[in-house]
């Protein structure tokens, strides 16, 4: 079975690099996207880091003037920063002038205080050995145990940005809650608690798909299911839990007048390179990079694989499970791999993400992916 390949990027800031240069880089990116036949093009928000899409939604205009025809969306929101309102009007105001193209990834990022981003794994079926903590390997796709937030020691710069995003005092709304309202003033059905219809303006009636982002079997994927939502599991981020929150969503899903069944799309982190020794090389300094994120101290600028020392072994057992998650090679090592992804998941539709030093070598991995993936599609026609 083919199925589409999409695009998520975090705009990475490279060592010696800077965020305009990395904002330009994403552009660049966005519009070839666009030439060789990528769905979606999809934007993180992460904070206080060494990426630029911070802005995501800001982002997402600048990237939707630049291009024609590609979907434009946001993976995702973290909504525990934003009011339903804002949400709400910022796609608006981007839909009113690129009707028709934007899709609302909204994500529980900014909600809790003691997780970094990702809900608790909660699986109905446990995807690993829990008991010894051993890695399955499923038809080619490895799922590694799900990694634990307590093994990251130092929190104290993700306390502190959190604390930088709040209003003082605030609480963020409850995510189903804040769900609620954004499809409410997305309808022009919205209503105060107190009785006061309010209208999104722009916003209201804006031709906005909304999707759910979500890393394990917990809220997200639940509510996406229940509200006949698409569903987006970040595979890339969470590779041991990820396949539990598409179960999740599958057993959760109820029909809707957006869809009659599920939809899930599943993140993949992929570096392609006309060899398999090109491209582990240039993914060589994946590791140093995650480390940074889960020593505490937040995603660094992306490290120069040429000059990047080796890991200590407690470095690597730290990053262990996103290492072998990453799919790296040549054009077929890889989209092997990426259809057995598809095969063990069943998912509709292929998110990309790939972050290289060079900003070459990102353009030439996803362009040797699309040209393979169509080319495997083509044989199998």
């Amino acid at each position: 079975m083919s199925v589409p390949l999409s695009i998520l990027d975090l705009s990475p800031i490279s060592a010696g690099s800077t965020a305009q240069q990395a904002l330009r880089n994403t552009v660049d990116l966005a519009r070839r996207a666009e030439q060789w036949g990528y769905h979606r093009y999809w934007l993180a928000e992460h904070h206080f880091v060494a990426v630029a899409s911070s802005s995501s939604i800001t982002l997402l205009g600048l990237i939707a003037a630049a291009t024609d025809r590609i979907r434009v969306g946001t993976a995702a929101v973290q909504v525990g920063h934003h009011t339903s309102a804002s949400i709400v009007e910022a796609f608006g105001t981007v839909d009113a002038l690129y009707p028709g193209r934007l899709d609302l990834g909204i994500g529980r990022s900014g909600h809790r205080k003691t997780q970094f981003g990702a809900e608790p794994a909660r699986p109905k079926r446990p995807a690993i050995d829990t008991a010894t903590g051993r890695t399955e390997v499923r038809d080619g796709v490895v799922i590694p145990p799900p990694f634990d937030p307590g093994r990251i020691a130092d929190r104290s710069k993700y306390l502190a940005g959190l604390h930088a995003l709040h209003q003082e005092g605030a609480q963020p709304q409850d995510f189903a809650e804040q769900v609620d309202d954004i499809r409410a003033l997305l309808a022009d059905t919205y209503t105060t608690p107190d009785g006061f219809a309010l209208r999104a303006v722009p916003g209201a009636g804006a031709k906005v798909d909304l999707w759910l982002f979500g890393s394990s079997g917990g809220t997200s994927a639940e509510i996406a299911g229940r509200l006949g939502l698409p569903f987006a599991a970040a595979y890339h981020v969470a590779p041991g839990t990820a396949l539990d929150a598409v179960e999740s969503y599958r057993a959760a899903f109820r029909p809707s007048v957006r869809l009659a069944e599920p939809y899930v799309v599943l993140s993949a982190d992929v570096v392609v390179a006309e060899t398999d020794t090109a491209a582990q090389h240039l993914a060589s300094s994946y590791g140093h990079w995650v480390h940074g994120i889960r020593s505490g101290a937040g995603a660094p600028e992306y490290p120069d694989p040429d000059t990047a020392g080796p890991l200590t072994a407690d470095q690597q057992r730290l990053v262990a499970d996103r290492v072998a998650t990453q799919l790296v090679g040549s054009p077929g090592t890889v989209t092997d791999r990426l259809a057995a992804l598809q095969r063990v998941s069943g998912a509709d539709e292929l998110l990309i993400t790939s972050v290289t030093h060079r900003h070459a070598d990102r353009l030439d991995s996803h362009r040797l992916l699309a040209e393979a993936w169509d080319a495997r599609a083509t044989r199998a026609a």
